[in-house]
């Protein structure tokens, strides 16, 4: 073996320096190349130092074992499974598959996660999702849920709501207006037109207003005595006036005060109907329960000059205001030129009884659709079922 000591390699054609296949240089010192070094072959560079350059080119396809902490490029593809111990910062974005836990403490991640697969743990302070999305398993919600837009369809086979209460037509300033029309909606066909069944509440009748036929088991009727909220008496100049509040209930219970002399025997002078529904065509039926006090034969509306039904009173309501009070008489039966109205059933009993015969009588409001502050359309229907007195026999 022969040491050839240089200061200076030169090919004898002044051209570039080639060493052949086969043949290798060791240098055990430093190497300068103040040119171009062209490897067409393996380049094996054992070194524990830093090899830096003003650059580097290529592909970099094969290049391995790379363990440096900062990788500065422009862009990097990476082909395989990777793991990297620090932050990981893309500012144009990651494009393909990440798969695995993506976690931090701080900072954000942002930009677009296209096709992240696997079963990756994400915990996000806030989380904007643009566009749609769809989730193919359950979702639960451990906080409150705000749904923007202006229509939210379930597509299920049960709904199941934990609150007792659902509300409808909610708004800050909710008022009688911004309640009307709400309700339920059952869809009955998509062909035929007005075909869905509904239960919506209405301002104009202030009523919950059925588009079918209903029907009940059972009807609970609200019965209201004298002095309560829906039934009151007051003195309208020389008449007593008995209101009944169509609003409040449909039976009134009614004990006239006990008179034993004429001067005293005006009895009820006006039945007054509060809150006749006046927007569309329809009839309340209301039941006044009369118990008589110590009204003897001519007393307490026991005669038709001063029996009931000689002066009603509506007073109608429509889109939720009062209308002007209408008066009439009421029809009641007998036939023509027959009875004039309907009388109560006297109390026979001894002086200080004031549990007297009880009677029952039913009255008819009937709005006829015209125009709601004139008398011709309004009609009030009055009869009795009456006389009741406890039996004298039994328990």
């Amino acid at each position: 073996m022969s040491t050839l000591r240089v200061d200076n390699l030169r090919a004898r054609t002044g051209t570039a320096l080639s060493i052949t296949e086969g043949n290798s240089i060791i240098v055990g010192g430093g190497m300068s190349v103040t040119g171009n070094l062209d490897v067409t072959g393996t380049a094996n560079i054992n070194s524990t130092g830093v090899i830096t350059a003003t650059s580097f080119s290529g592909s970099g396809l094969a290049l391995t074992g790379v363990g440096t902490d900062n990788l500065n490029t422009n862009n990097i593809k990476v082909s395989g499974i990777s793991t990297f111990g620090g932050a990981i910062t893309a500012s144009g974005g990651v494009v393909g598959n990440v798969t695995g836990n993506c976690s931090g403490t701080s900072g954000s991640a942002t930009g677009n996660a296209g096709g992240l697969t696997g079963n990756p743990s994400v915990s996000v302070t806030n989380l904007t999702v643009l566009g749609d999305q769809t989730v193919g398993g359950g979702l639960t919600v451990t906080g409150n849920m705000t749904v923007d837009g202006t229509q939210t369809i379930i597509n299920t086979s049960t709904l199941d709501v934990a609150d007792k209460t659902v509300g409808l037509g909610s708004t800050t300033a909710a008022t009688n207006t911004t309640a009307a029309g709400a309700g339920i909606e059952i869809y009955a066909s998509s062909a035929t037109a007005n075909n869905n069944k509904t239960i919506l509440w209405q301002n104009t009748s202030n009523c919950f207003e059925f588009s079918e036929s209903t029907k009940f088991k059972g009807i609970s009727e609200t019965s209201i005595n004298n002095g309560a909220t829906g039934v009151q008496t007051y003195i309208n100049g020389t008449s007593l006036v008995l209101e009944l509040d169509l609003e409040a209930g449909s039976v009134f219970n009614y004990t006239s005060p006990s008179v034993a002399l004429a001067a005293q025997a005006g009895g009820i002078g006006i039945v007054s109907f509060k809150n006749m529904p006046a927007n569309a065509q329809n009839i309340r039926t209301v039941t006044l329960v009369h118990t008589q006090g110590k009204g003897t034969a001519g007393f307490g509306n026991t005669n038709a000059v001063q029996g009931i039904g000689v002066t009603c009173t509506v007073i109608p309501k429509s889109g939720g205001s009062a209308v002007a009070g209408i008066s009439t008489r009421a029809f009641c039966g007998g036939g023509s030129g027959a009875a004039s109205t309907v009388t109560c059933s006297p109390d026979y009993g001894s002086a200080g009884n004031v549990s007297g015969d009880i009677d029952v009588i039913s009255f008819m409001i009937h709005y006829t659709g015209g125009t709601n502050t004139q008398l011709s359309s309004y009609k009030v229907f009055v009869t009795k079922n009456g006389g009741y007195t406890q039996g004298s026999v039994g328990v």
